[in-house]
């Protein structure tokens, strides 16, 4: 699978589900995502949210993005929050995946998170043999 093929497959999905940890235990959420050319992830939460506290204290995060027929990709990256110039950028990506994204830029506690990937692994497994493709993303 190539970058390109990764970040279309991504793209065809508009939600995934994201683990952080917290005192060592995992917690999970479903987020609404958009996807950079660069394979990063952009979604929208509240601050006061599990998932943001919990990215605060340690960026790591691993996300599952797809299961319809089979196919998954797995994606595991480092959390940061932009700001300025990188936050617009972030943000004109995450609207034209989620239009109603500015309504919600007006909530109280709303923040932007990017997860940067370092590794991902797409399975299919849903044709014999299975397909099963893994990348180390820098």
């Amino acid at each position: 699978m190539t970058r390109a093929e990764l970040v279309a497959f991504l793209r065809m999905h508009r939600l995934a589900v994201v683990s952080t940890l917290h005192d060592g235990a995992p917690q999970a959420a479903v987020v609404g995502i958009a996807v950079t050319d660069d394979l990063e992830i952009i979604f929208d939460t509240l601050t006061t949210s599990r998932k943001y506290n919990n990215l605060r204290a340690d960026p790591r995060a691993a996300l599952v993005i797809g299961w319809d027929a089979e196919q998954t990709v797995q994606y595991e990256g480092v959390a940061d929050f932009p700001a300025g110039a990188e936050l617009a950028a972030c943000k004109r990506v995450y609207f034209a995946a989620w239009p109603d994204g500015p309504e919600r830029e007006a909530w109280p506690n709303i923040g932007y998170v990017r997860v940067r990937p370092k590794w991902a692994r797409f399975s299919d497994f849903g044709v014999v043999p299975a397909r099963i493709e893994e990348m180390t993303l820098p």
